[in-house]
């Protein structure tokens, strides 16, 4: 089923459940509420016939003295003396008597008020039965009353308000289904738009393409906004691979060229030290090339680093530095191999691009390797691919430093001519009293 039809059909189901706990519980409530006030009823029309009987016990036998209505109908009253048998009963009755149950024997002998249901005939009722005074001279001292009134007209009432409350739960159970389904349609057809933005966009492969976005900026405009995002990062993306697929055949297309050139002029010549030492000089130049291309390409494709412990002094006085400063030693978790390229990738940019000196300085998680030059004319994209200072170098070794720090977890930043290399350490300590001490260069 579609999901329209399911939240449909969960609406109505909830709907209809709630309705049917309501036709079971009202109508058990209505009819307790009536049975409640019938028996009121009874024991206030038994208490005027025992205050009668009280009062003026000559009256209890006369015409009418018994009569009393109950709506929709007559109450029954029948009065017995103590030793059961008949003296008086209303009209109602006609020629008829009313049961003489449990509950008028305990009247009679245990001399206690009880309500009970029986029945007349067909008729079911409900009957009370209360003891009457014995202080009176009248024929029912020390008897009882009973008084009686039928449940037809309780049972059938209940019975119209049960089937009443039935037909209103199916009514509010399609009606409900159905408003839930012209709701769910209004609120997923943005989602339906969404989806055929989606399928177009797949079909063209264009991901400049956009998601059209609703009106509403809820979840679903969320939602847009979300998977724009990301068609825009996957944009960039393929822009950025283009570019650098552009950019590696470009420098791998210069020395391959300058090869056969050269190859050509010693199959024309023959061999020459100079030309010879071109050779040599391009298929360098390509190995290195293709060697960072190959580093890069891992790091881009690697998962998060999670290697071993990693002491960054130790990786300073193993890089070709003059000078390596300690302030605080630091072990961070990595990988070797990718961290030593990194940093000898910063200590190969301070050696070939900088100035005097390369000094390589640890403060715990922190590496910064610096020169004494001014650092780069373009300190924000010194961490481009193929971004080249002077023209020297693959243009790739500061690239393949900021992809090891993100793998890690990490950042490289330049200041001046100061390159920085921040990794968390394994264990944050206390920071004491900066003190250095200075290295010669690693051997």
């Amino acid at each position: 089923m579609s999901l329209r039809t399911r939240v449909a059909a969960a609406a109505a189901a909830a709907i209809a459940l709630a309705l049917v706990l309501l036709v079971i519980a009202v109508p058990k409530l209505f009819g307790r509420e009536l049975r409640s006030s019938l028996d009121d009823t009874l024991r206030r029309r038994a208490a005027d016939v025992a205050q009668l009987n009280a009062s003026a016990p000559a009256e209890l036998t006369q015409p009418g003295a018994l009569e009393g209505r109950l709506t929709g109908g007559s109450l029954y009253v029948q009065v017995i003396d103590k030793t059961g048998r008949l003296v008086v009963r209303s009209s109602a009755l006609g020629a008829r008597l009313l049961p003489e149950n449990a509950a008028v024997r305990r009247a009679l002998e245990d001399r206690r008020p009880e309500l009970a249901d029986a029945a007349l005939g067909p008729e079911p009722v409900r009957l009370y039965a209360a003891p009457l005074g014995s202080l009176s001279q009248g024929p029912g001292s020390g008897g009882a009353v009973i008084v009686a009134g039928t449940t037809t007209d309780i049972d059938r009432t209940v019975d119209r308000a049960r089937t009443l409350l039935a037909l209103c739960a199916l009514a509010a159970a399609a009606l409900a289904a159905l408003l839930a389904t012209l709701l769910t349609r209004r609120a997923l057809r943005p989602l339906a738009r969404l989806s055929s933005g989606a399928r177009a966009i797949e079909r063209s492969g264009d991901v400049s393409e956009r998601l059209p976005l609703p009106v509403a900026h809820d979840e679903v405009g969320q939602l847009a906004d979300t998977l724009n995002a990301m068609l825009a990062s996957l944009e960039r993306a393929r822009e950025a691979e283009h570019r650098f697929v552009g950019d590696a055949s470009h420098e791998l297309r210069t020395p391959l060229t300058a090869l056969r050139g050269n190859a050509a002029y010693v199959v024309r010549h023959g061999a020459d030290p100079a030309v010879l030492a071109d050779i040599e000089a391009d298929a360098a130049r390509l190995g290195v090339l293709l060697d960072d291309l190959l580093a890069l390409a891992r790091e881009d494709a690697a998962a998060p680093a999670r290697g071993e412990p990693v002491d960054l002094v130790q990786l300073a006085r193993e890089a070709e530095a003059d000078e390596v400063v300690v302030i605080r030693p630091g072990t961070v978790h990595g990988e070797k191999p990718a961290l030593e390229r990194a940093v000898g990738n910063l200590v190969r940019n301070a050696r070939s691009h900088g100035r005097g000196r390369v000094t390589v300085t640890v403060d715990g998680g922190v590496l910064s390797v610096s020169d004494e030059g001014a650092g780069p004319r373009d300190p924000v994209r010194a961490f481009e691919r193929f971004w080249r200072e002077g023209g020297e170098g693959s243009g790739l070794g500061l690239a393949i430093v900021k992809a090891i720090a993100e793998r890690h977890g990490g950042t490289v930043t330049v200041s001046g001519s100061r390159f920085t290399l921040a990794i968390k350490e394994l264990s944050e300590s206390p920071r004491t009293t900066a003190s250095s001490t200075s290295e010669g260069p690693s051997p």
